[in-house]
This record gives C-alpha cells, structure tokens and sequence, in this order.
C-alpha cells in the first residue's frame, strides 16, 4: 500500500517559466512600479523582466482571471486600481483562508519547510531593521512560497494569493503610516508557530497579523 504520510518531504517543485514571470510582475505591481490604472504594453514587459512572451502572457492571463489586471474595453488590459474602500471586506475574507492555510502548514510542513519557514522570516526582521523595504519584500514573498508549499491546499492557495497581492500593494503604496519592524514581527510569529506544529498557535499568530493589516488599514481609511 503506498504510504502517505504527511510529513514526507516530497521534492521541491521547480518554478516554471511563468511562475517566474508571475513572480516578476507581482512585485512591480506591489511596488508600484506598475501602477494602478497604467496599460500593461508587452514588449515593455519583456524589456523589463527578460522573460519570454509565452511565460508572461500566460502569468497575464492568471492575473487578469483573479481581477489584478483589468481587460478595459478599447484601452486592452490595465493595472487594477487600489480599492480602499473595499479594503477591510478584502482582508475579512484573507483571515479565513489564511486561518486554513497556517494550520495546514503546521501540520503538514516537512522538516524543510518549517526550517525555510523560520528562514524567511527572519530575512523580514533583518530587513526591517535595517529599513530595507526592496528586501522585506522579497523575503515576504518568499515566505508565502513556503507556507503555501507546506500546506498542501492548492485551492485555497489559489484564493488568498490575489489577496496577499493587494494587501501587500496597499501596505507598500501607504507604508507611511505603517510599522515595518511590527510586521515583520507578526509573520515570526506566525512561522515559529508553524515550524513548531502548532496548530492552535498558528492561527492565533494569523490573526494577529491580520490585526496587525487591519489597524493600519484603518489608519489609511479613516
């Protein structure tokens, strides 16, 4: 009978060309380095990133299907505007799935996992304290990868990213009135948890860090 032990490491899968370019334009969108309502031009695309057409037509199409980017009759496809209204119902919605995805993770991580779990988040303290907003982000990015890779749940894996995107654009976009060294707090929390198998403690450490994104949503909105 074949064994499926959950946490039997399974071999890192390798990213493919356009989960590389998914990557690229995820964090131009957050960065603001494609901005909210500006034209998405291909061949500047290509320009930028160095990838093929294929791979970023496809990553595209992933975006377009999960509202990042809008298809605007006569002016083809544009970078979604920054809802700020529609904020607080967005990170609502995020708190359920990620409540789903840190507990998973804390179940199912190999040893790996929860080591580069711990890995990344420590890379966002670091860079926090040393005011480093381009390497923050990057290593959030990185976590995400991990903790959606320990979980184990494509599907709901599937429907936080475009949350995590947008959350993560608003931050960046209103970083000012932000703390970065208490985010980068909130997500240690949240990877020790899980790199302890605790599930109870990882949802609690979700929820914080959910607090954490709502409050200064608040402070942005209000």
């Amino acid at each position: 009978m074949l064994d499926l032990t959950e946490n039997k490491a399974a071999p890192a899968p390798k990213l493919r060309a356009a989960d590389v370019a998914y990557d690229a334009i995820e964090s131009m969108i957050v960065t603001l380095r494609l901005k909210p309502g500006s034209p998405v031009v291909e061949s500047e695309l290509v320009e930028m990133t160095g990838l093929g057409r294929t791979p970023l037509r496809e990553a595209l199409m992933r975006m377009s299907s999960n509202g990042l980017i809008q298809q605007m009759p006569r002016r083809g496809l544009i970078i979604s505007d920054i809802e700020a209204a529609e904020h607080m119902s967005l990170i609502e919605t995020r708190r359920v799935i990620e409540r789903l995805i840190v507990a998973s993770a804390a179940r199912r991580a190999t040893p790996e996992h929860r080591k580069n779990i711990v890995d990344c988040a420590d890379k966002m303290l670091i860079a926090a304290k040393r005011a480093d907003l381009n390497e923050y982000m990057a290593a959030d990015q990185s976590l995400d990868h991990v903790v959606h890779e320990a979980c184990r749940n494509p599907s709901a894996v599937a429907a936080v990213i475009p949350l995590i995107i947008k959350c993560r654009r608003f931050w960046y976009a209103f970083r000012h009135e932000g703390d970065i060294e208490e985010g980068a707090r909130c997500h240690m929390l949240v990877a020790k948890a899980i790199a302890k198998g605790n599930e109870e403690q990882a949802v609690k450490a979700a929820d914080g860090l959910m607090d954490y994104l709502e409050s200064f949503a608040r402070k942005v909105i209000g």
